[in-house]
């Protein structure tokens, strides 16, 4: 399991109570509801979840890319070097995104543009951000390429999108965040169309890149195989809610939550034969109809009355490890 050799303490960015809805002809979906973390210098967060629990919506509000309509930012303070960037005017944010905060998403050939080459994707970045010579901008795109280990980047520059594999493609993505040095880097399940082999030297380039920047690193996935390899800590979510957040060690050896259990158990043992692999039962709620109480309630197989009844307060389970479950601290 990864865990942090250094001892930090500065916090970069620190969401409180975010809430993100959307106004849908079937009612509010209340995507994010209510969620706070703290990311310190150096580490990586994961966010983990089955799909619609709300982690991609997380990444697109701290971006301030949300659609507008359907969707807003109804509450909350995303804090990132001291500033609340949900305050700021889009002009200003404009000027945030990329250089303080940037994203890989999972899909290079939805970000890059087919019809410009890899060189004048990487350089665009830099153009807009940093004030450096026109013609230091082309040495800086070729720096960031061979720090992502693009291999004969001078060559590789003229390329277009279609001319790269799924893992080169992935790496000038990559190249495209770090390109201005920003403090936060969001990674949204990056490694999602690459093959196991590429998909391990990609988690161990941007462990590297860490390394050398200090940069902090948002990592959203729903594979605790990859939790393990790069996460310092981990919030669990589920419908729209984050409802265990603890050390990777913490969450491993001691999940508190029954969703955070249930994940853990769907993860296949290698050293166990078994007829049929676990999977959770049921389906997670539509969001924009979610329960008084416990969203995992008609899911969970140690529910009681209470939990229909009323959300679960945050209790803590242990110094930095926090689960909302009536179940804690009985």
């Amino acid at each position: 399991m990864a865990t942090s050799t250094r001892i930090q303490t500065d916090v970069v960015l620190k969401v409180e109570d975010l809430r993100t809805y959307f106004r849908t002809r079937w009612g509010t979906v209340k995507a994010v509801d209510g969620i706070s973390f703290d990311l310190r210098k150096g580490e990586t967060l994961g966010i983990v979840g089955e799909s619609g629990c709300g982690k991609s919506v997380t990444m697109l509000s701290l971006m301030r890319l949300i659609p507008i309509p359907p969707g807003r930012i109804v509450s909350g303070k995303i804090i990132l070097d001291g500033e609340d960037i949900v305050q700021v005017s889009e002009k200003e944010m404009s000027k945030i995104r990329g250089s303080k905060i940037a994203l890989i998403i999972q899909d290079p050939m939805t970000s890059l543009n087919p019809v410009f080459s890899i060189g004048d994707q990487v350089e665009e970045a830099i153009r807009i951000h940093q004030d450096i010579p026109k013609r230091q901008v082309m040495s800086r795109a070729l720096d960031v390429l061979r720090k992502v280990n693009i291999p004969a980047a001078e060559s590789r520059v003229k390329d277009y999108p279609h001319q790269m594999s799924g893992g080169m493609r992935q790496r000038v993505v990559g190249a495209i965040g770090i390109s201005c040095e920003p403090q936060v880097l969001i990674a949204d399940e990056p490694t999602t169309s690459l093959d196991v082999t590429i998909q391990a030297q990609y988690l161990k380039l941007l462990k590297d890149i860490q390394k050398d920047s200090d940069l902090s690193i948002i990592f959203i996935t729903h594979d605790f195989g990859i939790v393990a390899k790069m996460c310092d800590r981990v919030a669990v979510m589920y419908a729209g809610r984050i409802v265990e957040h603890g050390s990777v060690r913490d969450i491993f050896n001691n999940p508190s939550h029954p969703y955070t259990e249930a994940l853990l158990a769907s993860v296949p043992k290698m050293d166990q034969v078994v007829e049929r692999l676990f999977s959770i039962e049921g389906q997670p709620p539509p969001l924009h109809d979610l329960p008084v109480g416990c969203a995992f309630a008609d899911r969970c197989p140690v529910v009681m009355d209470k939990c229909r009844m009323e959300y679960p307060t945050q209790a803590t389970v242990s110094d930095g490890h926090t689960a909302s479950c009536w179940r804690v601290g009985e």
